[in-house]
């Protein structure tokens, strides 16, 4: 039987430099929790975020300033097994959740049959943050990762022409009030993993219905990103950090252009100046 004390204690012990440190580190320099906040934190049902509820469980419990958690799982549509493994974990991690149904899954497929995951992305996020409105909470926090982070940069050069990240913290530009943060914003996919393994734990992964269709059929282009990654590092092993130091250390004398709340910027505009 797996002991939650000891999976709390790996996180603080084992993996304190790896998945620890670095989780207090984004949360301090990017200054996401601050005193009084009242926090959602949404819990998919995969590692990712049943460790971000584990880590902020776990600063709640032992930082020097008071805040507010709610652990939340959106059930858009999942199979019953699917569901009770999420709720079998949540026993295992000693986490309180609350569960609220949504047919996200059902709607985004008859609104795009063949591809329902643009509109499906679309509706988890609206249901989240009124969900979070509903419960009084003013953040919002993901499970995102430092693998997440540069994957979608270069999802973002190669495939939509514009250098753009995700971002540690944001501001919802519907919802007043409410902003979204991501604490394990430093911390490698690949350190997740192990403590899952250290523990012996068993998340589910993605159980979205259309997923299942074209696994076999499909490589998803976030795939091919984390391929070429991988092929990249056996000649560099920083190159994954460089590539996200590199997004902390633009030089706009260096760039063509870039866009700043909507407006578009070019070198030429104060080049003869």
């Amino acid at each position: 039987m797996v002991d939650s004390k000891e999976i709390e204690r790996s996180i603080i012990k084992k993996f304190r430099k790896s998945i620890w440190s670095r989780f207090v580190r984004a949360v301090q320099e990017y200054e996401l929790i601050k005193e009084n906040d009242r926090i959602m934190v949404c819990i998919s049902g995969g590692k990712d975020s049943f460790l971000l509820a584990k880590c902020i469980q776990e600063l709640e419990r032992h930082d020097k300033f008071r805040f507010f958690v709610k652990y939340v799982v959106m059930n858009p549509g999942y199979k019953k097994e699917v569901l009770d493994k999420i709720i079998e974990n949540a026993k295992i991690l000693d986490l309180d959740v609350e569960i609220f149904d949504t047919d996200i899954f059902a709607i985004s497929e008859k609104l795009n049959e063949e591809k329902p995951c643009y509109m499906c992305a679309r509706m988890r996020r609206g249901f989240l943050y009124s969900k979070a409105q509903e419960l009084g909470c003013n953040k919002i926090a993901l499970g995102h990762h430092f693998d997440d982070v540069i994957e979608t940069t270069l999802l973002s050069m190669f495939y939509g022409a514009e250098i753009k990240t995700m971002m540690p913290k944001l501001h919802s530009d519907n919802f007043l009030g409410l902003e979204l943060i991501r604490p394990l914003y430093f911390v490698k996919e690949e350190d997740i993993l192990s403590w899952v393994n250290f523990n012996s734990l068993e998340f589910i992964n993605c159980a979205c219905k259309f997923t299942e269709k074209v696994r076999d059929i499909e490589i998803s282009k976030r795939k091919e990103i984390k391929e070429l990654i991988k092929m990249l590092k056996r000649d560099n092993k920083d190159v994954d950090y460089n590539i996200f130091k590199s997004l902390d250390n633009v030089n706009l004398n260096c760039a063509l252009g870039f866009s700043k709340n909507g407006e578009k910027h070019s070198f030429l505009d104060d080049y003869d100046n």
